[in-house]
């Protein structure tokens, strides 16, 4: 075993507590920054992985925008900031999707790799990343900023309440 296999290791178990954790917790602010450890510690495998851009592309969208988005929310809709016996669900059902989205992932994988090794791309650039990016893959980072701002538009609708 490398290094980079210890630390993905352990990265990826912290990773998948911190995520048992947002989906455990009652606290809606803890849930939110357990996020932020799930999501970080996602961007540090990244790093371990020698892919920067996706790391830092990881920490600007998800846990900058996406994850501060949440909590922003949180707090202009004046929600209790306290355990919550209302995000106490049915942990059966819940396990059982779980288990079975996490099935199904498996049996893709297997699937599709039949454990054999895949081929890596040659190394690119800066250049070659952004050509693809803004011609291949135009329309969904539009439709990821039109997300974005249809969450935020939506926090702002839900913020002002009714008026009489």
């Amino acid at each position: 075993m490398t290094v980079t296999d210890i630390l993905l290791l352990a990265l990826g178990a912290v990773a998948a507590g911190s995520a048992l954790r947002v989906v455990t917790t009652t606290h809606i602010v803890r849930a939110g920054l357990w996020l932020v450890v799930a999501l970080g510690a996602m961007a540090a495998c990244y790093l371990v992985l020698t892919a920067e851009l996706v790391a830092w592309v990881q920490v600007l969208i998800y846990v900058g925008a996406v994850v501060v988005l949440l909590l922003f929310a949180t707090m202009l809709t004046r929600a209790p900031i306290g355990p919550s016996p209302e995000l106490d669900r049915a942990r059966f059902p819940a396990a059982l999707i779980g288990l079975g989205s996490g099935g199904g992932l498996a049996a893709l994988f297997i699937f599709g790799y039949r454990w054999g090794k895949a081929e890596l791309a040659a190394p690119g650039t800066a250049g070659v990343l952004g050509k693809e990016i803004f011609s291949g893959w135009v329309l969904p980072f539009e439709v990821l900023s039109i997300l974005l701002l249809a969450a935020l538009v939506g926090a702002i609708v839900v913020s002002r309440g009714e008026r009489s």
